[in-house]
């Protein structure tokens, strides 16, 4: 760790916060000299004082330690390249436009990796009244089934919950071509262009 960097980094983060040494001292319950200390790089935040000085300042922790924050990749708005998350713990589902680290239940959550879909995981599209409909024969049990369909165009992306024991349905307003995906439990996030 550059002791410099991680103060640089305090520092860029309470100012964009527009607080002083001092406030940011009193929060923590430290002197405002320790806080110009860190800062300047002449010392390191005790590390009973990490979490907290994350959540103050609205950084996660190793991008403190690691002395950078990175700017998110620019993707031009387009949501075919979002990326998706799912928690492991809790099945919570993130989407995310750009770059980002992305925690839940206590776990650092990584980027799900679309592969193309197979024969076991094509889902059947069907136009119907204007509406895409969506559906498919893929095995909806308790410990293996299909948790999520999204649907992403170049500016939205429909996202459609789906239950263990369900029938998977959905019906997709018609917005001509774009990438739809499915979340299988066991074998991973799957694609397919529509």
């Amino acid at each position: 760790m550059d002791v410099k960097k991680v103060g640089g980094v305090i520092l860029q983060l309470r100012k964009e916060k527009g607080w002083t040494q001092k406030e940011l001292a009193d929060r923590l319950h430290v002197s405002d000299r320790t806080v110009s200390k860190w800062e300047r790089g002449a010392g390191f935040p005790d590390v009973s004082l990490l979490t907290e000085l994350s959540a103050l300042l609205g950084a996660n922790i190793e991008d403190i330690l690691d002395g950078g924050l990175n700017a998110g990749d620019f993707t031009g708005g387009n949501m075919k390249k979002s990326t998706y998350y799912v928690c492991p713990s809790c099945g919570n589902i993130t989407i995310n436009t750009g770059n980002a680290s992305v925690s839940c239940c206590g776990r650092k959550l990584e980027p799900l990796e679309a592969r193309k879909a197979t024969d076991d995981h094509v889902l059947n599209c069907e136009l119907i009244d204007g509406e895409l409909y969506v559906s498919s024969d893929h095995p909806m049990e308790k410990d293996h089934y299909i948790s999520f369909v999204a649907f992403a165009t170049g500016d939205q992306v429909q996202l459609f919950k789906q239950y263990p024991e369900w029938a998977l349905q959905a019906r997709i307003a018609n917005r001509r071509h774009g990438m739809l995906l499915s979340y299988c439990t066991e074998h991973g996030l799957y694609y397919q262009n529509v």
